[in-house]
């Protein structure tokens, strides 16, 4: 795996298995088909626990409902990784519930016997290079996409977790944290009449994404540079726009959102 991780799994439980789990829950189980070089990694621990890493921005977010969806199945804590972004995001998962730590990734990744690669070089990347994940919906209105945010979540939202704005382009949804984590693929899902377009990017938008989602599955993705292996067809433009500063303008979505704070 060459490329910089941007989110880990830590978990215990037998490789080959967590391998198939993993591909399942990006989709990937046609990459395996055509032989393509999966987006993730298993990396084997010393102890129990064992460390998966992923590299795709497209997947940014999705560490939260591996954790999860695995928490469920071990007795013992399951934790997630999102290092997309400065600061990391470090949350620990018991039986499908969250709780959010104030722990170093890689100190919790070396006592669990399995340390993250590159972690010698870890804060300085992640500072010079944290991607944000911004979205727009067309067709649903804030109101609406709070109602079933907060029903999958099974709880109201704290004050900052997300940030809902009706624009006349759409609905913007964003994160005080820079991630949205599956937010868009929600909305998509709940509101399958409606179309998503998840917007991954580093400050100086030198790296760009669009996935566009309709019934929460996606349709179609923009990248900048090209994906060495698109999941989805790839198309040039995004609202007839090439250039990521004008494809953000075609949506409506503000280019500094994207800039650290």
């Amino acid at each position: 795996m060459n490329r910089w991780p941007l989110w880990a799994v830590l978990t215990p439980g037998e490789p080959a298995r967590l391998e198939r789990r993993i591909r399942a829950a990006l989709m990937l189980e046609e990459d395996e088909e055509d032989g393509k070089e999966p987006s993730f990694e298993i990396i084997p621990g010393s102890g129990r626990y064992h460390a998966i890493v992923g590299t795709d921005p497209g997947d940014v977010g999705a560490e939260f409902q591996i954790a999860k969806d695995l928490s469920l199945e071990v007795a013992e804590p399951v934790y997630a990784i999102e290092r997309a972004n400065d600061p990391w995001a470090v949350t620990s998962w018991r039986n499908g519930t969250l709780e959010v730590l104030e722990v170093s990734p890689d100190g919790l990744a070396k006592s669990l016997g399995c340390p993250l690669p590159g972690s010698e070089k870890a804060s300085s990347r992640a500072a010079r290079r944290p991607l944000r994940k911004v979205a727009v919906v067309e067709g649903v209105l804030a109101q609406e996409a709070i109602r079933v945010l907060e029903e999958d979540a099974g709880e109201s939202f704290t004050s900052g977790r997300y940030r809902l704005e009706d624009t006349p382009r759409g609905l913007l949804i964003a994160s005080g944290t820079g991630d949205i984590g599956y937010a868009d693929i929600t909305v998509s899902e709940r509101f399958p009449h409606a179309t998503a377009y998840a917007v991954i990017a580093s400050p100086d938008l030198d790296e760009f994404y669009v996935t566009v989602r309709r019934g929460g599955e996606g349709v179609e993705e923009f990248a900048q540079p090209p994906a060495e292996f698109p999941r989805l067809p790839v198309v040039s433009e995004i609202k007839g726009e090439r250039s990521p500063e004008r494809i953000l303008a075609a949506l409506g979505i503000p280019a500094e959102w994207f800039r650290n704070e």
